[in-house]
């Protein structure tokens, strides 16, 4: 078994700080999904990240049940679907039938804007913030769910400090994890200041930038993070990996390379200088910025909602302030 930190949800819940992400690009993966997740278990891994959005909740978990590792050791979330957030129940049922895993460890609201229920998962066809179901109806849902013991921890995902500060008021549980797109180009730190003031562990999404042909940059051609890599004789990955966790954030990278795999869940220690220099990536020139979500800068429109209602300050996916 590897040795990664354990970080401690504000209700008590232990979650692995890697884990393996599942998304593969687009929904679905079939049997990838299936011998990633697997071979991911041989390689140490114990925290997996679908969601019903993904197409393959049920290779995951099947994965997870092959794999002769007892549940308990194993650290499982899922999302809930935009267009279910009228029927919270209802998806978590489905998802927890797909999985067939006893229980769930922690259920996200993929995103705050209710997608509308006939249209397709990924489309723009929402309601308006103020139009109901609001998020804030959903996460009232949502905290029922904790009444099944079926689900340990409850969280959200792409939540901003905007849409935090109306939703945060409302609740009686506090989200245990917000999961946002985090790496170097776009460190959030005011939101994670801000998430940590409240008790809400930032987990992120896309750590290594999702390198790609449709990303802007790739953090792999950075120097700053070529010369700290070069230096210690380790992965770039690692360095953006560990850079994460050192900062106290989860990090769900994905890879169905085996070697990768096992490299990007052996931490290295980052010196202070070195951190320093990784935290300061994004004030290097049009470098703090979405990767993500850089094919929609332009429209500033995700799932139905613009960046402003998202509570992102970008402008063609480049951050105008912290």
């Amino acid at each position: 078994m590897v040795n990664i930190p354990v970080f401690t949800l504000n209700d008590g819940t232990k979650m692995p700080s890697v884990g393996m992400g599942c998304w593969m690009g687009v929904p679905g993966g079939d049997e990838r999904v299936y011998h990633m997740c697997l071979n991911a278990i041989k390689a140490g891994y114990r925290h997996f990240d679908t969601a019903a959005g993904y197409g393959n909740e049920k290779q995951v978990g099947r994965a997870i049940r092959d794999s002769g590792i007892p549940r308990n050791e194993i650290f499982l979330t899922t999302k809930l679907p935009n267009p279910a957030h009228a029927k919270v129940r209802e998806a978590f049922e489905e998802s927890l039938k797909a999985l067939d895993c006893e229980y769930i460890d922690l259920y996200l609201m993929h995103w705050p804007q209710a997608g509308k229920p006939d249209a397709p998962e990924w489309s723009d066809e929402a309601y308006r913030p103020h139009e109901s179901p609001t998020f804030v109806e959903t996460w009232k849902d949502m905290e029922k769910l904790l009444e099944s013991g079926k689900v340990k921890s409850i969280g959200v995902s792409n939540f901003s400090i905007k849409n935090l500060n109306i939703l945060l008021p409302e609740c009686k549980i506090i989200p245990a994890t917000n999961q946002v797109e985090i790496h170097p180009c776009l460190p959030q730190i005011e939101l994670k200041r801000y998430c940590e003031s409240k008790g809400i562990i930032l987990t992120a999404y896309s750590p290594l930038g999702q390198v790609g042909p449709d990303r802007p940059i790739s953090l792999f051609d950075n120097d700053t993070i070529k010369g700290i890599a070069s230096k210690l004789g380790v992965d770039l990955a690692q360095v953006l990996l560990s850079w994460g966790v050192q900062r106290n954030t989860a990090v769900i990278p994905k890879t169905e390379n085996e070697i990768r795999m096992k490299n990007n869940i052996t931490l290295i220690q980052l010196s202070p200088e070195d951190m320093k220099a990784i935290d300061e990536v994004h004030l290097q020139p049009n470098m703090h910025r979405t990767l993500t979500f850089a094919k929609r800068g332009g429209t500033g429109i995700i799932f139905g909602w613009t960046f402003e209602e998202l509570g992102w300050n970008m402008v063609d996916g480049i951050v105008v302030s912290n």
